[in-house]
C-alpha cells in the first residue's frame, strides 16, 4: 500500500484557485502493473463518485482493475480530502493537488484535460469547463480588463 501524490507546476496569469471542479472531474492518468510493470497503453480516467469493491470484502476503491498480463487484482483509490487548489501564491511552484492510495496500481504519466475551475485572483470571476489538455489556457476577465492565463503546466509524481 502506498500514497502517491500529483503535483502540478503551471504559470498562473491574474488567476487563482485552480483546481478540479466535481465529483465527476476526470483524473486522466497511466497505470502501471506494481507486480509485472505493465503500463496502460490507453489512458484511463478515475473519478471521485466511481467506485469498485475490493475482493473479500475490504471495502473498495475508486477503481479496482485485473492486469492484462499477470492477472493480479490491483487497485487504486482517489483520496478526496487530499484534492487542493493551485492558487496564485503556488505559481511556477510545484505542489500536490491529489493523492492517490494504490494497491499494485500505480500512476505513471497523468493528462489534464477538461473541468478544471479557477478564479480571478483580483476579481474572483469565475471560470469553469477549463481545458488545460493543451498546456496552456487563456481568457479575459472582463471585470479587471485584463487577461487571464494558464501556461506551461507541468507535473511529476511523488512518494507522500
Amino acid at each position: 500500500l502506498q500514497r502517491i501524490g500529483l503535483q502540478l507546476r503551471a504559470t498562473l496569469e491574474n488567476i487563482t484557485r485552480l483546481r478540479a471542479e466535481g465529483e465527476d472531474f476526470r483524473w486522466y492518468l497511466k497505470l502501471k502493473c506494481g507486480n509485472c510493470s505493465e503500463v496502460s497503453e490507453k489512458w484511463q480516467y478515475l473519478r471521485l463518485m466511481d467506485s469498485a469493491p475490493l475482493k473479500g470484502g475490504r471495502g473498495s476503491a475508486t477503481m479496482v482493475q485485473k492486469c492484462k498480463l499477470c492477472s493480479r487484482e490491483n487497485s487504486i483509490d482517489i483520496l478526496s480530502q487530499t484534492i487542493k487548489p493551485y492558487d496564485a501564491e503556488d505559481s511556477e511552484k510545484f505542489k500536490t493537488i491529489v493523492e492517490f492510495e494504490c494497491r499494485g496500481l500505480e500512476p505513471v504519466d497523468f493528462q489534464p484535460q477538461a473541468g478544471f475551475a479557477a478564479e480571478g485572483a483580483e476579481s474572483g470571476t469565475p471560470f469553469n469547463d477549463i481545458n488545460l489538455l493543451e498546456k496552456d489556457w487563456n481568457d479575459y476577465d472582463e471585470k479587471t480588463k485584463e487577461s487571464v492565463g494558464i501556461y506551461e503546466v507541468t507535473h511529476k509524481f511523488v512518494k507522500c
